[in-house]
């Protein structure tokens, strides 16, 4: 493979040229309520070239390396079409290695009938854990993607990079009063992280029935502390996307409000993003560019101080690449995306969090939400009341909205417990979705966050 596209790479006449090839292996299961939905195994095989010529780009996609050569000519001829300025592209260490997946358990050793009896076995559980239970949805999928990829700086790399994952999701009802609650898990590690969730199954189960029961959140403002997960989210949809430098790039409004050293938040505050972690779904040795991934702190002690980017977005801002220009298959181009963003951990324990909030709202997990520039709205996937410093009665309807810039600097408090999650779903961004990637957060309390509710 490596011989046939350095081969093809030496037909390039663009100022710069690259091929990626992938293979990819995928098996694909779901129930929804008593019927299976979907079953299938799929191979697709396939790559793209990108050639740029004066800052334009040439782009050929193809499902077979026959006339790769040919495929690169095009992309070059394609590009020269089009560039009129200069192409500008970061230059990055050339390598020249290969890096193997490692997996405890390999989930193309598990046949495909032990695989449905799992997710059968979920989905009884949601459709009997309670009368009010009216709907289930349980899916599992494996993907094997490998990558191959040069560039004619002189950079080749193959990596693997799989991905394990199982979901579940349960809708609750009384009369026209509707509660869906769900939990996903996913790894690059593992077919085991499907394996054992019956407890995991069954809160969420449970949960949709109590949520029918469950009031309103008072709307107003209130003191809010995130869980884990929804802090996770909020950072990586609030604040991650607006650090993604072609966005900055393409929104002079934006990029003049996200300078470097412009104060976020108070000194503990650090946020991260990390593709360098070791075996997560958001982990990898290389983005699809060729640059090696690494920690890239973009919130430290309070300050901003970085953003993320592709080759092209480093030169064009003065910037060092970060590893971020991610595909999400062999058909698309690399634009920049996030891998695993968090924020990391506080020097508080969670009791010592809660024990200073008399009154205030303990948000959980993420239902829904939207970000429109700096403002934001999201739906938790269910809450808590908060009374003298102890998790009170369930909550439901739970929409917290906001400015990120300020929101950040309401931040009063960081528990020590940081986990980063992976789940099933993943990023979409320029019409590529799911991207796999990984987000995470200690618990975070937050004041003055207005909550949307029953007044």
């Amino acid at each position: 493979m490596k011989d046939r596209i350095l081969e093809a790479l030496n037909k390039s006449t663009a100022d710069y040229a690259e091929v990626r090839v992938e293979t990819e292996q995928a098996t694909h299961l779901a129930y929804r309520g008593r019927e299976m939905e979907a079953a299938g195994s799929t191979t697709f095989y396939g790559g793209i070239v990108r050639a740029c010529t004066k800052g334009g780009w040439g782009v050929m996609v193809f499902d077979a390396l026959d006339n790769l050569e040919q495929q690169v000519v095009e992309a070059c001829r394609c590009a020269a079409l089009v560039g009129k300025g200069k192409t500008q592209l970061a230059e990055v260490e050339v390598v020249d290695t290969q890096h193997p997946a490692t997996l405890q358990r390999d989930p193309r050793g598990v046949s495909l009938d032990e695989k449905v009896r799992l997710i059968q076995r979920y989905n009884e559980i949601i459709l009997g854990a309670h009368p009010s239970i009216e709907s289930s949805g349980v899916s599992y999928g494996d993907t094997f993607r490998t990558v191959y990829f040069a560039n004619t700086p002189g950079t080749y790399y193959m990596e693997e990079r799989p991905r394990v994952y199982c979901a579940f999701h349960a809708t609750a009802r009384d009369g026209s009063l509707v509660q869906r609650t769900g939990n996903s898990f996913a790894s690059a590690l593992t077919y085991d992280v499907a394996v054992g969730l019956e407890k995991k199954v069954r809160e969420v189960a449970d949960r949709a029935a109590t949520l029918l029961k469950a009031p309103k959140v008072k709307g107003g403002t209130h003191t809010v502390i995130l869980n884990r997960k929804l802090g996770g989210i909020f950072i990586h949809e609030a604040f991650g996307h607006l650090s993604e430098a072609d966005f900055l790039y393409e929104n002079p409004k934006m990029r003049d409000l996200m300078f470097y050293g412009r104060e976020m938040g108070g000194k503990n505050l650090n946020v991260v993003d990390d593709g360098s972690l070791d075996k997560t779904i958001g982990s990898l040795s290389f983005d699809d560019e060729g640059t090696p991934t690494k920690k890239t702190y973009l919130i430290k002690e309070g300050v901003l101080t970085g953003h993320l980017h592709s080759l092209e977005t480093a030169a064009k801002m003065d910037a060092s690449p970060t590893g971020n220009a991610r595909a999400v298959g062999r058909q698309y181009p690399p634009v920049v995306r996030m891998t695993n963003t968090f924020i990391e951990n506080g020097h508080m324990s969670v009791k010592e969090l809660f024990a200073d909030v008399d009154n205030g709202i303990y948000a959980c997990d993420a239902f829904g939400g939207q970000t429109e520039f700096e403002m934001f709205t999201f739906s938790a996937g269910y809450g808590y009341r908060i009374e003298n410093g102890e998790i009170g009665e369930i909550v439901r309807d739970v929409v917290l909205t906001g400015n990120v810039f300020q929101t950040l600097k309401a931040i009063d408090g960081m528990a020590n417990d940081l986990e980063i999650y992976e789940s099933a779903g993943g990023c979409g961004k320029s019409g590529q979705a799911p991207l796999p990637v990984g987000f995470g957060s200690p618990h975070v309390r937050i004041r003055d966050v207005l909550i949307g509710g029953e007044q």
